[in-house]
């Protein structure tokens, strides 16, 4: 089997960025191997005995962790998966890292140090996050409550992304590098919750909490201990202005401005997924 027909390993195959990853990669013509517990092989980052087989006969990887980089454990899980890569004889690696996350960067040294091609994707916040998960609830409940103020975001599409890590894959000139992806400009996430309020014609509040609220309403929601503080890390820590600069990392690997909030919404919004 020549390089050009062993199939690409996706982890998180299931996820915003790893589905879509995977299906630009299969209209290409690029065999694709499903890296999730349904697959076959199965891959779960909680049990090593499943990663052989996963990795057994691709060329690349795509590196996506869950739940975060930030989480405990995290660099351990992800320097044996790299070992594990490598004696698997893989010849690229490409990771999804987040901007501003310390843990992430540690990470992405690993992936560096590994001896074979690597490209790293430093992504901000999801636009899609408002639609496809953590916020999509409390939007189509007409009110947004997070331990966030007046921070604001450069939010990237996802679609960037996707097509990013897809050119890092299939295309000459991305190996060794870094990719820091937002998008063209930053909000805040009350104007993020205005525009799509706008765009629906719907009434949606955003406001802001103290982390001690915050975390007793996920207490009250009986979220476990570990998930409530990561997300309150990413809240007070990662969003803290420290990404609000907009980055050229769309524009460098692709050759073109990164997709704007706005399109990103409008694109949503005729799928009707904000439709009450």
């Amino acid at each position: 089997m020549n390089n050009s027909q062993q199939p690409v390993l996706i982890l998180g195959a299931t996820g915003k960025t790893g589905r879509r990853i995977a299906a630009r990669l299969e209209a290409l013509g690029q065999p694709v191997r499903l890296g999730s517990r349904q697959a076959t092989p199965s891959f779960d980052w909680e049990d090593r005995s499943t990663w052989a087989a996963a990795l057994d006969g691709v060329r690349a990887a795509y590196i996506c962790y869950q739940p975060d980089l930030a989480v405990p454990g995290a660099l351990e899980t992800i320097q044996a998966f790299t070992d594990q890569a490598v004696k698997s004889g893989l010849s690229q690696l490409v990771l999804l890292s987040g901007r501003g996350e310390v843990e992430a960067e540690q990470a992405e040294c690993v992936v560096r140090n590994s001896g074979i091609d690597w490209t790293i994707l430093r992504a901000n916040w999801f636009c899609q996050n408002f639609s496809e998960a953590h916020f999509l609830a409390p939007i189509l409940q007409g009110e947004l409550v997070l331990p966030v103020g007046d921070i604001a975001e450069p939010f990237v599409d996802v679609e960037d992304i996707a097509e990013v890590a897809v050119a890092a894959l299939t295309q000459p000139g991305h190996r060794g590098q870094l990719y820091e992806l937002s998008g063209p400009r930053a909000l805040t996430f009350a104007e993020a919750v205005a525009e799509i309020g706008r765009k629906t014609h719907r009434d949606i509040n955003f406001v802001s909490v103290t982390p001690d609220i915050y975390r007793h309403a996920l207490e009250q929601e009986q979220l476990p201990p570990e998930v409530i503080d990561l997300v309150l890390y990413l809240f007070t820590t990662v969003l803290d202005g420290r990404n609000t600069a907009v980055t050229d990392g769309v524009q460098r690997a692709l050759g073109k401005p990164a997709r704007d909030f706005s399109e990103y919404v409008q694109r949503t919004v005729a799928t009707g997924v904000w439709d009450r």
